[in-house]
């Protein structure tokens, strides 16, 4: 790649504005986050002919920017909040505007030069809504749980109502999932393979197809880190800490948490090898961590293959 023809571009999200900032000229701009500013931000990126745009993901403001980026077949990728947080504080930037926020985008593109991922079409996007939507009303419905067991008689029955009013929307919520996965031959397929292996039912199956779409494409070491069920060392000299998970995507490793739950009950394969570990002396958080990562492993190899559980699934995949 020529350094000198390089354009990398950072562009900060928030509800109303998309603060941009251009790294080999230390441009700056900004435009509305609406139809019309995102129009004149394609028309300005496309004069740059920008070698990476990174924009940083922003729970949804970010969405219809990426889509239009994509759509013009501009390069760009969503990064993680929390990687460019930590790049700004390793080049000794501490302050925080939307402006330099944009600038430590575009270093952090130049630097780093994230993959860009292909745009999700329409369908995804919608399903994902869903999938987004479902944990939300989970995540209401745990807190009216909980204060139902302390509501004094006055606000019992409201809460009492609100429950069974989430619990409807769930269901609704699950069907429309449901028939959004059988309307794609593509999807119906991978989701008949992975509820082909006990412990996997319609809602793991639903977040692995929409939240984890790697999920076949990936080697099983790279599978397990982003979804954050790989163990990192954490040694220095002498010293040698305990392996530990963490980071990854939290809301799709809950899910797979369940899964694994009722696999050491139900999948033989999976119930073996807790018990391997048990013995072996594991604490009981620790074996169930290790069998999340081998069910993903083997669902992934079953995805990439093209296999049902009841067939051998490889695991050097």
């Amino acid at each position: 790649m020529n350094e000198t023809s390089s354009v990398f571009v950072g562009i900060d999200v928030s509800k109303l504005a998309l603060d941009v900032a251009v790294r080999s000229s230390g441009t700056t701009l900004c435009f509305s986050n609406d139809e019309a500013g995102i129009a004149a931000l394609v028309a300005e990126m496309k004069s740059l002919s920008p070698t990476l745009i990174v924009l940083e993901a922003t729970g949804g403001f970010e969405t219809s920017a990426v889509a239009a980026l994509g759509a013009a077949h501009l390069p760009a990728a969503v990064v993680n909040p929390r990687q460019v947080r930590d790049f700004a504080k390793s080049t000794g930037k501490l302050a925080k505007t939307d402006t330099l926020d944009a600038a430590v985008l575009a270093h952090f593109a130049e630097a780093i030069q994230p993959a860009v991922r292909p745009i999700k079409d329409a369908d995804l996007q919608a399903l994902e809504a869903l999938v987004t939507r479902r944990r939300q009303l989970l995540e209401m419905l745990t807190t009216e749980q909980n204060r139902l067991s302390m509501a004094s008689t006055p606000t019992r029955n409201d809460i009492l109502q609100h429950v069974n009013w989430l619990k409807e929307r769930l269901k609704d919520i699950d069907v429309q999932t449901r028939r959004g996965i059988k309307g794609t031959p593509l999807w119906l397929a991978k989701d008949q393979r992975l509820q082909s292996a006990p412990g996997v039912g319609p809602v793991t199956s639903s977040m692995l197809l929409v939240a984890l779409p790697e999920l076949g494409q990936l080697n099983r070491r790279q599978i397990a880190a982003l979804v954050g069920v790989a163990p990192f060392n954490c040694d220095s000299g002498r010293f040698q800490g305990k392996r530990r998970v963490w980071g990854g995507r939290a809301h799709l490793r809950s899910t797979l948490y369940m899964a694994t739950l009722a696999a050491v009950r139900f999948n033989g394969v999976i119930r073996a090898f807790y018990e391997r570990l048990r013995k072996a002396g594991k604490p009981p958080k620790v074996a169930l961590i290790a069998c999340m990562r081998k069910l993903l492993t083997i669902l992934n190899a079953m995805v990439k293959t093209d296999t049902l559980w009841a067939q051998p699934a490889p695991e050097n995949a």
